[in-house]
């Protein structure tokens, strides 16, 4: 579920997450997988979805990792209503809960926001 993104060109990267029960609980920041039309496209329907407050209950992150997202990184970003389902591919699961080497694929009109759990949670 997208919950955010960071402005580049017209987007760098956008904040992923999960359901798990209410609670959207962020994974990753995804830049790999974007080709310039892409970005333009995927911003497009981004840019209307934009609200003043972040989405996800477990932010900002207190450790600074490669995959983190403390209080200051989080001034660069643009947070967004959940209302988008992205394909995201992955290696596997960091022990504290991030993907490792995400990338975009694209997309999901087909699946509901609240639909998305963390792979193996639930069935």
């Amino acid at each position: 579920v997208i919950g955010g993104y960071t402005a580049g060109n017209p987007l760098d990267a956008v904040i992923v997450g999960y359901y798990d029960g209410d609670k959207l609980i962020y994974s990753a920041k995804v830049r790999n997988g974007f080709v310039p039309r892409l970005r333009r496209d995927v911003w497009q329907k981004l840019k209307g979805l934009a609200i003043a407050s972040c989405p996800f209950t477990n932010l900002p992150e207190k450790k600074r990792t490669q995959f983190s997202l403390t209080r200051e990184e989080m001034k660069n970003c643009i947070w967004l209503k959940p209302q988008l389902v992205a394909q995201i591919e992955f290696t596997e699961w960091t022990p504290d809960g991030h993907l490792r080497h995400s990338k975009f694929v694209g997309l999901r009109d087909d699946k509901n926001p609240r639909e998305v759990v963390r792979e193996g949670s639930r069935f």
